[in-house]
């Protein structure tokens, strides 16, 4: 395990006329990076002295799974996992984040469409819940929120806006809280109003909310869209970064279709981390479109 060190830095970016900055969380670490690195960060760093099992839910191909082993792993936890379903094919060959995991001594358990167990955090036994939605994730993303305070200040200006893409909104949530800078992101999971309910979990004073830009059009989670594929190929071949196929290409198209919210400010956009699980994604879309 290579060492986790969160300070990444800022750098410039352009992309389709529009200038910004990107804040590389995709360099954290190889295994443990991204907004699952920052939201898991409490449990790396924190003492649990009587935990001995992490356990979580979610899809089979999460990054959360895969940042949750990788924190098992370094913890000397065991890490039971429950998915809703696990294809016959992938059991048989396992591959990207559900390959890692594994490899990682996660236990991922297939519900086969049973009701999920009733999971909770007790004894002996942490649990966090899917994706990472939790109170405590706040403790690696106010070292994010920080990072990019100090970052400003060494910078001629003070005009910055905040944009990333959001799941279940949760490092959004939390960076709005600690920045004196508007964070606005969008919606990669559900809709608009989902995103808002996300919010409403964690805080209520919705004051305290950052703005939604709507995306061109309503993307299904996980589903392949070649206009985003292609995006993810331009971004790759003109930025020279790799980025999440998952979420940034929404992301960086929500941003650059919505500059005029951001005017004369000068974005940060937050690079998503978890390029694992980008093995499985892409070779989805090659099988579909080529390349």
């Amino acid at each position: 395990m290579n060492q986790i060190k969160l300070n990444t830095p800022i750098q410039k970016s352009h992309f389709c006329d529009f200038d910004f900055y990107i804040k590389r969380d995709d360099l954290i670490n190889e295994d443990f990076s991204g907004n699952k690195a920052r939201k898991f960060y409490y449990y790396l760093v924190n003492d649990f002295p009587n935990v001995k099992k992490l356990v979580s839910y979610g899809s089979n191909q999460s990054n959360a799974m895969y940042s949750m082993s990788v924190l098992a792993k370094i913890r000397g936890w065991e890490f039971e996992y429950y998915c809703d379903h696990i294809s016959s094919y992938l059991k048989e060959n396992p591959n990207g984040n559900y390959k890692g995991a594994l490899e990682n001594g996660a236990n991922i358990i297939d519900l086969q469409g049973l009701p999920r167990q009733f999971l909770e955090t007790k004894d002996d036994i942490l649990y966090i819940p899917e994706g990472g939605y939790i109170q405590e994730a706040n403790f690696g993303i106010k070292l994010l929120a920080d990072e990019i305070t100090e970052w400003i200040k060494l910078q001629n200006g003070n005009n910055f806006k905040i944009f990333l893409p959001s799941g279940t909104g949760t490092t959004a949530l939390f960076l709005q809280q600690y920045l004196n800078y508007p964070v606005y992101t969008c919606a990669c999971v559900g809709d608009e109003d989902y995103l808002r309910s996300e919010f409403l979990g964690l805080e209520s004073n919705e004051k305290l909310h950052p703005k939604i830009l709507k995306t061109t059009k309503k993307y299904h989670f996980g589903k392949l869209y070649k206009n985003l594929y292609l995006l993810w190929l331009e971004l790759h071949s003109k930025t020279m970064i790799e980025y999440d196929v998952l979420y940034d290409p929404i992301g960086i198209e929500t941003m650059i279709n919505n500059r005029d919210v951001f005017g004369d400010s000068n974005v940060i956009y937050i690079h998503q981390g978890g390029l694992k699980g980008n093995v499985t994604m892409l070779e989805r879309y090659r099988r579909k479109y080529g390349h």
